[in-house]
């Protein structure tokens, strides 16, 4: 499905002006995560969580949160509800506004001494949107689900796609990346996180890109089915107690 944004031009240069954020490791030392507990994630020295699962999302400010309080972004609406669905789990948001591909690569060995079992890659965007190669945003996105993969974290890519108004050709390169990297890596794939939200004036603040609190409810909603597939089939390959 092509995305046909109203407006498309003047929305990319807002989000590029509000992403204008340092970003890499010195923004990830600043601010490390964002997570409903504090920021050293218990047990991550020992490795022992006993049955608890550490799902850690790497992101830019979709999954950060932009515009909305902590507890509205969609990582945390996420935890609650699968908190409510009796999965005891622990998500800690790692998601920095402007940050890019090449972010997610300097990143990703902090992400990994956390000791995720699961890794939400949510990057991309902002590559698209500064009209980077497409080949380069393909590359680190590899290295950061191919590192993960390696680590023993089980990986959910999240597809993006970026306004028309960068070229037919461009956005559909740039959409292509995704579900090539997950037949590539075989792992899962959230078609289009802004599902129902984008360009839907209701789901969006101001700016039209950033998903307000109601579009992060819609967003979890999308990202939701994929994450209980992996905690299924994470919890079959668990080895039964005593064993």
């Amino acid at each position: 499905m092509k995305v046909c944004w109203q407006g498309a031009k003047l929305l990319v240069m807002i989000l590029l002006v509000a992403c204008n954020q340092p970003v890499g490791d010195q923004a990830g030392v600043a601010n490390p995560n964002r997570s409903s507990g504090s920021a050293e994630v218990p047990g991550s020295q020992s490795g022992d969580r006993g049955s608890r699962i550490l799902i850690t999302f790497l992101g830019d400010s979709l999954s950060a949160g932009l515009g909305v309080n902590e507890d509205e972004a969609f990582p945390m609406v996420v935890e609650g509800r699968l908190r409510d669905l009796g999965w005891n789990v622990e998500v800690v948001n790692a998601g920095i506004s402007g940050d890019t591909t090449a972010g997610g690569v300097s990143r990703l060995s902090w992400i990994l001494r956390q000791g995720p079992q699961v890794v939400v890659i949510e990057l991309g965007a902002n590559d698209g949107l500064r009209g980077m190669s497409v080949q380069m945003t393909e590359a680190n996105l590899r290295q950061v689900i191919s590192g993960a993969k390696e680590a023993g974290a089980r990986v959910l890519l999240v597809g993006m796609k970026i306004p028309p108004n960068y070229g037919s050709e461009y956005a559909q390169h740039f959409e292509g990346i995704f579900p090539s990297l997950a037949d590539e890596l075989a792992v899962p794939l959230v078609p289009f996180l802004l599902e129902g939200v984008a360009a839907e004036p209701a789901l969006n603040q101001a700016d039209g890109i950033h998903p307000n609190a109601a579009g992060h409810l819609r967003v979890a909603e999308t990202v939701m089915p994929y994450l209980e597939s992996i905690l299924r089939d994470l919890e079959v390959s668990r080895p039964s107690p005593g064993s």
